[in-house]
């Protein structure tokens, strides 16, 4: 009677396990990264509040899909869900370049505030492209990693400077640097190997690479707080239930609150790890934040010209605030 009992259970269970929608998860950065960290906690999240009717299994490190295909990945279905730096996307629409530009919002308070005056206006332009906004997470603030000390930006001319997204780009075609694109989960080959000396990004990146095996220097600029968005195929969104897509979206709501707690909580303890393990961390010279922010200025000016009225309105919402 009992075993009869229990193998109906058995049973039972796995139907219910066959009955579940899976969705795969590509990432780009480490597991052990706290974008990835939290992209594990709102799949477990999503599993539990949709009552097992959707399980996603996170694959970080680009092991699935390399950071630079994973958008294509998902508006093509090849992926149902994903999370991918938006700004490296700013060719295909400046707007998603807004958290990139350099000196528009350089502290947790500010990006918030930016991040919510373009959220409608991204949301828009991801629909656009087959895609449903689910959530987004700041890194902490960028700064300058470097194989020799810098105290200007002429000190930067010819230098092999890592770039992710067109903003990265445009800064090394001012400074007189040389870009070369390189995604996160191939940078520290990339500086071991010379193929780049130099990168702006925040102190995660910094510690999840262990760029002190190759770099010397740190410089705290605070140029901006980029964003990874995680996103969702539209048609595969829509074919879930009612419940389901609410779970996505409650998990997300949660996933934004504690990721960009995250990043505020870990920001000094990046820094403090970078200078453990042997590089020079300091604010940049007077010179150099003077020609840093003459750049910004340029970059501004280039991202209202190529983000027209849209991009007037987000600045304007943002200012108002």
């Amino acid at each position: 009677m009992t075993i009869r009992y229990l193998t109906t259970a058995a049973l039972m269970a796995a139907a219910g396990t066959a009955g579940a929608e899976t969705w795969d998860m590509p990432m780009a950065y480490p597991a052990s990264n706290y974008h990835s960290e939290n992209g594990a906690a709102f799949a477990a999240c999503v599993g539990e509040a949709s009552g097992g009717a959707l399980e996603i299994t996170v694959h970080p490190g680009g092991s699935l899909f390399s950071g630079n295909d994973i958008k294509r990945a998902v508006q093509t279905g090849q992926a149902p869900i994903g999370e991918r730096l938006l700004s490296a996307h700013a060719n295909e629409n400046p707007l998603f370049g807004i958290d990139s530009v350099p000196f528009l919002a350089t502290s947790f308070a500010a990006s918030d505030t930016l991040a919510a005056a373009a959220r409608e206006p991204i949301k828009a332009a991801l629909d656009a492209q087959n895609l449903v906004y689910i959530y987004a997470v700041p890194w902490p603030p960028q700064g300058f990693y470097f194989k020799k000390e810098v105290n200007s930006t002429d000190d930067m001319k010819g230098i092999k400077f890592r770039a992710y997204n067109a903003a990265t780009a445009r800064i090394a075609e001012l400074a007189g640097m040389v870009p070369v694109q390189i995604e996160a989960a191939e940078l520290s080959q990339a500086l071991a190997t010379g193929v780049a000396d130099s990168f702006i990004s925040s102190g995660s990146t910094g510690v999840d690479s262990k760029v002190w095996e190759s770099l010397t220097h740190f410089y705290d600029v605070q140029a901006w707080l980029p964003r990874n968005t995680v996103f969702a195929n539209k048609d595969a969104f829509n074919a879930l239930d009612a419940a389901a897509q609410a779970a996505l979206m409650d998990c997300g709501a949660k996933a934004a609150a504690s990721g960009a707690a995250k990043a505020q909580e870990l920001t000094s303890q990046y820094l403090v790890t970078l200078a453990e393990n042997g590089m020079t961390v300091s604010g940049p010279s007077e010179a150099l934040t003077e020609g840093l922010k003459g750049f910004g200025a340029t970059m501004a000016a280039e991202w209202v010209e190529q983000a027209g009225d849209t991009g007037k309105a987000i600045l304007d919402a943002y200012g108002a605030n």
